[in-house]
């Protein structure tokens, strides 16, 4: 790990005023819904249903066949119809399940639920697995994996911390499902065979803070910590510093945490004690190119476009939108990608021409960088196409915070030519 570590103590306009206060907006499903076949990169899938067989919410529809396991579970009930190229949030046309809609959203239990307190820790975390739940902040990694080795942890760091501006999801999910994210820290804490769990929020939330606190058990090793509100404070490595006062080199395992999203923790609540997979999401809606910010609770596979309409549309003709947040989203070229498991905001910004100039070789991007990278090196390397290069620069620790193109003077995008490097050693890794 780098030396010259950025300062990480950026406080950013939030604009969370402009969804926190307001109702959720629950949509139910359209026409069709588009379940992605996509995980992380995998897209090797077994589909357990046949075309035009009947379907309920919570139908198991198909599961991976190599790299980690992950299930895929309906969100909608009606018709299986087959399936579909379409855009996705990953800037590339992936294969979607369509499900025709029958506007009955009726129901099964995806699996049995299970007594957490009475099964060991082995059974939580392979009922973890088969629920497919995954980190629902972003990343969408398989939870059932942080938890498969759990020697040397001390603690399970809760992010509820949500320092992207305008993303107010998961604050939402926290304050109206308070008693099932401390379930979910429990069996998280179980899982970990760790004494004490941190709920980390952001100060500037005294609120939810005070909320959080009068739903913790004295006695149940459950501490609730209030955090700095600057950016990124909710990357784990920020966080365990912050909390454990620990450095790490890879995981943060290796600092004897383990670091899961709030929305997480209340999934794995609903799935022991409901039978219930994620099939529905929150999502922060907003922006000032959003005619209505709100928060939305949709089915997975919701097209975006059917979301901005129940928004009220666009505020004008060209915006740019951006799957995510403003800082690590990915802006992506049309409405017709939907939300999956992982998405937990959709940000809506007036379209304005912001040109690039030349580098001023200033090094604002090198010195605000969270990871120790020299983003300006690793964009030359892509530039001239040296992959030897791009490796020797780091530029698979990128994080894509986006402080180096927030930060940058001349307008340059340079996450995305980050991005493009990490794109190009992946490819050559495989």
């Amino acid at each position: 790990m780098s030396l010259f570590l950025g300062p990480m103590r950026h406080h950013i306009p939030g604009k969370k005023e402009l969804t926190d206060d307001k109702p959720v907006l629950i949509l139910k499903p359209g026409k069709e819904v588009y379940l992605p076949l996509i995980a992380g990169n995998n897209t090797n899938f077994n589909i357990l249903v046949k075309e035009g067989e009947n379907v309920k919410v919570g139908t198991k529809l198909a599961e991976t066949t190599s790299g980690f396991y992950i299930p895929i579970y309906s969100s909608a009930s009606g018709i299986y119809k087959g399936c579909q190229k379409r855009m996705h949030n990953s800037l590339k046309p992936q294969m979607h399940m369509v499900i025709e809609c029958d506007g009955l959203q009726e129901s099964i239990p995806s699996f049995e639920p299970l007594d957490y307190q009475k099964a060991t820790r082995e059974q939580c975390v392979d009922f973890v697995k088969n629920a497919g739940i995954v980190g629902l902040g972003g990343a969408g990694f398989p939870a059932y994996i942080k938890y498969s080795k759990p020697d040397g942890i001390e603690a399970v760091i809760i992010n509820a911390v949500e320092c992207e501006p305008y993303i107010t999801a998961d604050y939402k999910m926290v304050m109206d499902h308070t008693k099932d994210l401390i379930t979910g820290a429990l069996i998280m804490k179980k899982m970990a065979m760790c004494n004490t769990v941190y709920i980390c929020i952001k100060e500037s939330h005294p609120d939810l803070i005070q909320v959080v606190k009068n739903a913790v058990v004295s006695g149940d090793g459950i501490e609730v910590k209030a955090v700095p509100d600057v950016y990124p404070m909710g990357w784990e490595r920020v966080l365990v510093r912050e909390v454990l006062h620990k450095e790490y080199d890879r995981l943060p395992a290796q600092a004897g945490a383990i670091v899961s999203n709030a929305t997480t923790a209340i999934a794995m609540a609903n799935a022991f004690e409901k039978g219930q997979a994620i099939v529905s999401k929150m999502v922060t809606v907003s922006g000032e190119g959003i005619k209505k910010p709100q928060n939305v609770y949709v089915p997975v596979g919701m097209p975006v476009k059917e979301i901005v309409e129940a928004c009220h549309g666009y505020t004008s003709e060209s915006v740019r939108l951006i799957a995510g947040g403003p800082m690590m989203g990915k802006t992506v070229v049309n409405d017709m990608w939907v939300v999956d498991r992982a998405t937990n905001a959709i940000t809506i910004l007036p379209h304005v021409q912001d040109d690039a100039i030349a580098c001023l070789r200033c090094g604002k991007c090198s010195d605000n960088c969270p990871a120790g990278l020299q983003p300006v090196r690793i964009a030359q390397a892509v530039k001239a196409n040296n992959t030897n290069e791009m490796e020797k620069r780091g530029a698979l620790s990128c994080i894509e915070c986006g402080l180096c193109s927030y930060n940058c003077p001349s307008h340059i995008d340079v996450t995305e030519n980050v991005r493009k490097a990490k794109r190009v050693l992946m490819m050559k890794k495989k």
